[in-house]
Formats: C-alpha cells, sequence, structure tokens
C-alpha cells in the first residue's frame, strides 16, 4: 500500500443485512474511515448454500468492491469468514481481507477461565466447524459447543429484540447448551443487536463476545500496523449496496444503526448462480 491508499474506502461485504452490526462497530472504531457496504440482499441466506456457491458469491463481491477502490475487505459475513476467505486470498493477493471469526476466537481463548466455551451461531456457520477449528488452534484443550440458532435471526430482522419474545426463545436455545461454559461467543452478525438481553440472563459471570466489536479492532490493529489509517482530522462517510430489496435494508437499518440512511443506498447487480 502507498501513502495515497490511506483515503481510499474499506469494503465491507454481507450476505444481506446482519453485516450492519460490524460496520456500525467500524464506524465507531474509525471515525475517519470511508466504507462502501455491499448486502447480497437478493441470495441470502448464505448459511444453506454450499460451499462452491458461497466462495462464487463472495468472489463475485469482492470483484464489485473492488471496482470502488477499496483499499481493504472485511468479510462481515460468519458463513462467508468460514468458506471464502481462502479463495478470495488467492483470487486477489494485492488485497487484504479479514474476516469476522479469527477475532472472535482470539478473544474467546483470552477471556475463558473454564476453557468451556459456548458459540451462538447459523446453522451455515456451525455446521461449517469453523468456531471449533479457530478456538482448538488457539488452544486445543478448550472445550467448544455450537449451538445453530436461525430463529435469533427472523428475531432481530423483526425487531423483537427486548421483549418477552426475545427472552423466550433466547432462554429456550440457551437451555440446550451445556453446563460449566464461562464464555459466549455470538457468532453470526445479527446476534450482537441481542447482547443487552443476553446479558440480563446469563450469569455476570459469563464473558459475552461480539464478533463485530472483534472484527474492528482487529481491522483498526491491521490498519494501524501498516500505517493505512487515514488521516483523523476527516469525518468518513459510508454507501451503501444492495442486490435486492432497497426499501427493506433502509428499514431494518434503522434496527441496526438508529439512524436514518435513505438516500445512502444503490441497488447492484451480481450474476444469478
Amino acid at each position: 500500500m502507498t501513502t495515497d491508499s490511506k483515503n481510499r474506502p474499506i469494503g465491507v461485504f454481507d450476505s444481506g443485512i446482519g453485516g450492519l452490526t460490524v460496520y456500525k462497530a467500524l464506524r465507531e472504531a474509525l471515525p475517519q474511515e470511508d466504507f462502501i457496504y455491499l448486502g447480497d440482499t437478493a441470495r441470502l441466506p448464505y448459511g444453506t448454500k454450499s460451499h462452491e456457491t458461497v466462495a462464487a458469491y463472495a468472489l463475485q463481491a469482492a470483484q464489485l468492491l473492488l471496482e470502488h477502490d477499496i483499499k481493504l475487505l472485511v468479510v462481515a459475513c460468519n458463513t462467508a469468514s468460514a468458506q471464502a476467505l481462502p479463495e478470495l486470498r488467492r483470487a486477489f493477493p494485492d488485497l487484504p481481507c479479514l474476516g469476522v471469526i479469527e477475532p472472535g476466537a482470539d478473544a474467546a481463548v483470552a477471556a475463558s477461565h473454564s476453557g468451556r466455551i459456548a458459540v451462538l451461531a447459523t446453522e451455515g456457520t456451525a455446521r461449517s466447524g469453523a468456531y471449533v477449528e479457530a478456538i482448538q488452534r488457539r488452544s486445543s484443550a478448550v472445550e467448544v459447543q455450537v449451538l445453530a440458532c436461525n430463529l435469533l435471526v427472523a428475531l432481530v430482522e423483526e425487531g423483537w429484540c427486548d421483549g418477552a419474545e426475545a427472552e423466550v426463545i433466547l432462554r429456550r436455545y440457551l437451555h440446550r447448551l451445556e453446563e460449566g461454559f464461562d464464555t459466549l461467543v455470538l457468532g453470526c452478525t445479527h446476534f450482537p443487536i441481542l447482547a443487552p438481553m443476553l446479558r440480563k440472563i446469563v450469569s455476570p459471570s459469563i464473558s459475552i463476545i461480539d464478533s463485530a466489536v472483534t472484527a474492528a479492532q482487529a481491522v483498526r490493529e491491521y490498519l494501524q500496523s501498516f500505517g493505512q489509517l487515514a488521516p483523523s482530522s476527516q469525518v468518513g462517510s459510508c454507501h451503501f449496496l444492495v442486490t435486492d430489496g432497497p426499501e427493506r435494508f433502509e428499514r431494518v437499518a434503522r434496527l441496526f444503526l438508529n439512524e436514518d440512511i435513505a438516500g445512502k443506498i444503490t441497488q447492484v447487480y451480481l450474476r444469478q448462480r
């Protein structure tokens, strides 16, 4: 990277809307940076797709974001992070690509004292085994239980995050976990929206790892280490690209970001598979 590249935008890619939690954390950690967010809303969910299909979608998304001259790509989707990062790095060797799983695994291992970690994820991420592999690569003695919680995605997108419905459903999922874990990883980008309710339910002694926050910290550290942070005197901006349903994206984004992004959304088209 050159000095001029400091002012290039950061690309953020997700299968749809959940990655907005990552974008929000990035914006809070890096307020001086410009962002281009791409939500592949026409082809979600990725969790039910094959490895080959997820990788193909991610490659298309990265190519589109490269047309916006990004300096770094954040894969703000657990499924794509689990299944497509190697392909992205091979296809675009000059583009730094960071996912959400590795930073979350780092934070979980650092937080756990009992060596028992629970991960809440979607079916696709749970099936991939990516969190188990990433955590046990850091500490082979750690016991990891991954629980697929697909219903939580719909709960968040309906905005039912702080009422009786959320509490009942969360308690029912958490009841399936084995006792003794002291660290809970939110392994889906939708789930940080439910963190306040989870904090009310689980013991205060349990650490909750927000993969959006840990990913944002990793991005900041990466840019800082290579001297690629935009000048702190700047005020960053963001433009949002979606492959379908810009009106719905705008509505749900208000729940995630607590702001109106009208006028900042453009619909784009990726080749269907």
